[in-house]
């Protein structure tokens, strides 16, 4: 390709990034049998957060059995992000624990409850 098409182009748009969890403690469950549903792997998620830091609240989660995720609707305007919504939300609310249940089957954000 010949400069001058190169330069027509304009830049280059820059690649999707994944999200930056280097602040984060992820936990990886891989129960065996696996949880039934949402509601065992929540108990799951809560046991390691309890475990880890203390008294915590969910913020963001992720059900890949319904394709269901809380905040709900929060996806809707990452259609085309390397960032899911539910993601962004418990990065920009203060995450700071990811229990991932089953290889992305389930997936919870953490933050510690300051009383």
């Amino acid at each position: 390709m010949s400069d001058e098409v190169e330069q027509d182009r304009g830049p280059a748009c820059p690649l999707p990034q994944p999200p930056d969890e280097s602040h984060l403690e992820i936990v990886h469950l891989d129960p065996d049998p696996p949880p039934a549903d949402y509601r065992e792997a929540m108990r799951l998620a809560e046991q390691a957060a309890e475990e880890r830091l203390g008294e915590a609240m969910l913020i963001a989660w992720y059900d890949r059995d319904r394709d269901f995720e809380s905040p709900q609707h929060a996806s809707e305007c990452h259609e085309a992000s390397a960032v899911p919504g539910y993601v962004d939300y418990a990065l920009s609310h203060g995450a700071r624990l990811k229990v991932d249940v089953g290889s992305g089957r389930y997936v919870f954000y953490f933050m510690p409850v300051d009383l």
